[in-house]
């Protein structure tokens, strides 16, 4: 049983068994998200996360106890194993015990300037644990639906916009993008060998309540109410594809009850990179509206109502000067593209992030 995109109604007399999605990550920003949307569905949820301190673990924790207080109040099951992905063991049991409709993969190491002081570390969390998902994925009979978190990142060295999922990806710029263009290639070994659909999602610069404290909003955010001046790199010229983290998770979703199949039309004398023979497919999930940084800034100011202390700075090595999605492919597919404007998100993080923190 695939689940819906839309409500799914537990007692509308149809025996079929409940779906149960298995949510990695689900302790971080777009996991909690898709965890907490799927149990308010009435999916059945088996979540994964190490909750480590790359940031503030007790904001994991609260996003934690916000998806036990959506199982029980709306009565659908949630189980949650507290651990790290790179153990094979742990997930061979996760396995062994449950059976899943889908596998949403988006536990991973985050952040491209992290990456340049602490490879080994997406080494350990984006490529051992990818193959120990991988490697449950084929040993699972049948093989559910593997759909996984990769990124915009993975562009890189491109400068033809927007970004298509047609365009080869193959000059990153940064490590972290590097481990995240490896999971798609392997995710392709695997659907081509095995016959797992598996599903690659490039994310274009999320934001939203329950936000990680590492990127630019909860900074501005913090810095703006703290009375201190903002970083704003690239002297805050270049553009983002700024995405509404809800318009993330309906595109997941989506795209998760839609398992890959291959592509009839695929042709090894000019080869496709956005599909394949195998039953592998790469989507990109972006607004598909890209905002100056000055305009973003703008927005959370109006939000928060006060002005900015502005530090202009150079490029950070590694950063991409402008990102912009193409959506065409997530819209022939599922019928979706994201549609919250950047004032009324970054209004709903405001509003989120003072009921949480409050004017420190």
């Amino acid at each position: 049983m695939r689940l819906p995109y839309n409500f799914v109604d537990r007692n509308d007399g149809n025996d079929a068994p409940m779906p149960t999605y298995l949510v990695t990550g689900n302790a971080g920003f777009i996991g909690f998200h898709t965890a907490r949307t799927l149990l308010e569905r009435g999916v059945g949820v088996v979540g994964i996360d190490v909750v480590n301190d790359y940031y503030d673990p007790a904001l994991k924790e609260a996003r934690l106890r916000e998806l036990e207080a959506t199982a029980a109040r709306t009565g659908t099951p949630y189980t949650f194993y507290r651990a790290d992905l790179a153990e094979r063991e742990v997930l061979e049991t996760c396995f062994a015990a449950h059976r899943f409709d889908a596998v949403i993969h988006l536990a991973a190491q985050a952040g491209v300037r992290y990456s340049l002081e602490n490879p080994r570390a997406y080494v350990r969390s984006n490529i051992d644990a990818f193959v120990n998902v991988l490697e449950c994925c084929r040993a699972a009979d049948p093989h559910p639906h593997l759909v996984y978190a990769s990124t915009s990142s993975v562009y890189g060295a491109n400068t033809r916009l927007p970004f298509s999922e047609h365009q080869p990806a193959d000059h990153p710029l940064q490590f972290y993008a590097a481990t995240k263009r490896a999971n798609e290639l392997m995710a392709h070994a695997y659907s081509h060998l095995f016959g797992i659909p598996t599903t690659g999602v490039r994310f274009f610069t999320v934001y939203g309540p329950w936000g990680r404290p590492d990127m630019a909003l909860f900074i501005f955010t913090r810095k703006i109410l703290a009375g201190e001046p903002i970083p704003l790199f690239n002297e805050g010229r270049h553009t983002r594809d700024f995405t509404y983290v809800e318009d993330i998770v309906e595109g997941v979703l989506r795209l998760a009850a839609k398992p890959a199949e291959p592509d009839p039309n695929w042709s090894g004398d000019a080869p496709d990179p956005q599909s394949s023979r195998a039953p592998w497919r790469i989507y990109n999930i972006g607004a598909s509206r890209p905002v100056p940084l000055i305009d973003y800034v703008e927005a959370l100011e109006e939000a928060l109502g006060k002005k900015a202390k502005r530090e202009y700075l150079p490029l950070q090595p590694g950063d991409v000067p402008d990102t912009y999605a193409d959506t065409s492919e997530l819209e022939a597919a599922v019928g979706y593209r994201p549609k919250t404007s950047v004032r009324e998100g970054i209004a709903k993080f405001v509003a989120w992030y003072l009921d949480y923190y409050g004017r420190e």
